[in-house]
């Protein structure tokens, strides 16, 4: 039951907001791959490999499995959410290693069939955002018994896979680079900030602990790129050698 301080908006947003965000990452994933899907996967000018469209697939599987999951706890079917959770704890592993195989895979592609400058720096964005979806992840499987920690882990690891996306969008093309789509990445999570304040009041811990690792870590990726990082090098010729 709501507190009898709490506006409508407060109300309307602590029992909607995560169906509402999930519907919105599912919008930012259809509006940055649509303008690419034609072209890289159904009717690519060489061949991708299969791995592209398992990651393709599960990808897509995880966001509807989002709003799926956001709509049975709206609807208070909290036994056929658990239950399906299952089925979630699966499809978040699998896409999580698919994710690894699709970068890696992906960056020799572009390197041996289009000679791509600096792919080896663009392997360590898809290895953080892999990772940034993996450790909020695994958080909330762990604390899946705890549903305040639970369903703000799974929303932050979600919009973490936004940032691919995100740089697809049609922007001008000095925008759109990596401190531009992380920059979105964050503020989607900050919108769980605020929905937090106007509902209870207080930011959860889980944001509090996240939403800075995130920026911190972006800015350490960013850094590395824009600095031809040495031991990233290193390590992403290891890999890929």
């Amino acid at each position: 039951m709501p507190a009898p301080h709490q506006s409508r908006i407060a109300v309307f947003f602590g029992r909607n907001f995560y169906l509402l965000m999930s519907l919105l990452i599912a919008c930012v994933v259809l509006a940055g791959f649509s303008r690419t899907v034609d072209k890289k996967l159904i009717h690519p000018d060489i061949p991708r490999p299969f791995v592209l469209y398992l990651h393709a697939a599960f990808f897509s599987a995880w966001v509807a499995f989002l709003i799926v999951q956001s709509a049975l706890v709206q609807s208070g079917r909290i036994r056929s959410h658990r239950m399906l959770g299952w089925f979630g704890v699966a499809l978040g592993t699998a896409t999580f290693v698919v994710g690894v195989r699709t970068a890696i895979t992906m960056t020799r592609f572009n390197i041996l069939h289009y000679h791509a400058r600096y792919a080896d720096l663009s392997l360590l964005i898809s290895f953080y955002d892999i990772i940034a979806f993996g450790i909020p992840f695994a958080l909330a499987v762990i604390w899946r018994k705890r549903p305040e920690f639970h369903r703000r882990l799974m929303f932050i690891a979600t919009c973490a896979l936004t940032s691919a996306a995100f740089g697809r969008l049609p922007i001008p093309p000095h925008v759109r680079h990596s401190v531009f789509f992380y920059s979105c990445v964050d503020v989607l999570i900050l919108l769980g900030l605020v929905r937090d304040w106007l509902v209870n009041r207080r930011i959860h811990p889980v944001y509090l602990c996240a939403l800075p690792a995130s920026i911190l870590c972006q800015v350490a990726v960013v850094h590395a790129i824009y600095s031809h990082s040495p031991m990233w090098l290193r390590i992403a010729h290891s890999i890929l050698n």
